[in-house]
């Protein structure tokens, strides 16, 4: 049985949302992210913000949520030429992808995250990764966390498991799920208050605008990640709750 778990947490709204879940079925849950030098970079500090409003907010979650770690992974931004990396706009390139993809990211920041959960004695690894609403990145697919839990556990070994709550869900659901795992925290009208968290706190922007404030959270409102979001929050929006 599962007991411990570490999440690649951005700051975003999905990472945030995996966190939720993490909190709401392990014991001890540890959080993990990457400076590669992003043009968003502004999440780094998004979410230090998000971590302390869950501890404030959701005491039975605060209760497992332990330590926090930075890696520095400067190298990947200066290997990488994408408008993620780089301040170039944002294109579909000729293979069919769009610029915004960072070729091997979430290939290192598993290997990474493993390592870390080798030494910290943690059995899951829970990322936001997703096939449903996505750009088409490879690096995001359900076949390659297998092959990355595969590649893991053999070459660590250690049985880790790839846990991918949002990989079949869409934005909108993905909000949904969020209002859930809130009202499921043991905190009164806890799914508005996790909900109130994301749209005020978490970070999705690609260029890292925090002046602009929406009803689904702060950003240009232009970029992909903003399109993104806020498509699924008003398909949420207009969904009854039970």
């Amino acid at each position: 049985m599962h007991t411990t778990a570490l999440v690649l947490f951005s700051g975003g709204q999905d990472s945030t949302t995996c966190l939720a879940l993490a909190l709401s079925k392990y014991e001890r849950v540890e959080t993990i992210a990457f400076d590669y030098r992003q043009r968003h970079r502004v999440e780094l500090d998004a979410r230090l913000v998000v971590l302390n409003e869950i501890r404030a907010k959701f005491p039975h979650w605060a209760e497992k949520l332990g330590e926090d770690h930075l890696l520095d992974l400067a190298v990947l931004g200066e290997v990488s030429d994408t408008s993620l990396t780089r301040d170039t706009a944002f294109k579909m390139e000729q293979g069919g992808l769009p610029n915004t993809f960072v070729p091997g990211r979430n290939l290192l920041f598993l290997t990474l995250a493993a390592a870390v959960a080798y030494r910290r004695d943690l059995q899951v690894l829970v990322t936001g990764v997703c096939e449903t609403d996505f750009s088409g990145y490879p690096d995001c697919r359900d076949d390659t966390m297998k092959a990355m839990q595969l590649a893991l556990s053999l070459g660590m070994d250690k049985r880790f498991l790839i846990e991918t709550p949002l990989m079949w869900i869409d934005k909108a659901a993905t909000w949904a799920l969020a209002h859930e795992l809130g009202d499921r925290s043991g905190v009164a009208r806890g799914g508005d208050a996790l909900l109130d968290l994301i749209i005020e706190h978490t970070h999705t922007c690609y260029l890292g605008d925090r002046q602009h404030r929406h009803a689904w959270g702060y950003g240009c409102g232009k970029c992909p990640a903003c399109l993104l979001r806020a498509r699924g929050y008003e398909r949420f929006a207009l969904t009854p709750r039970v």
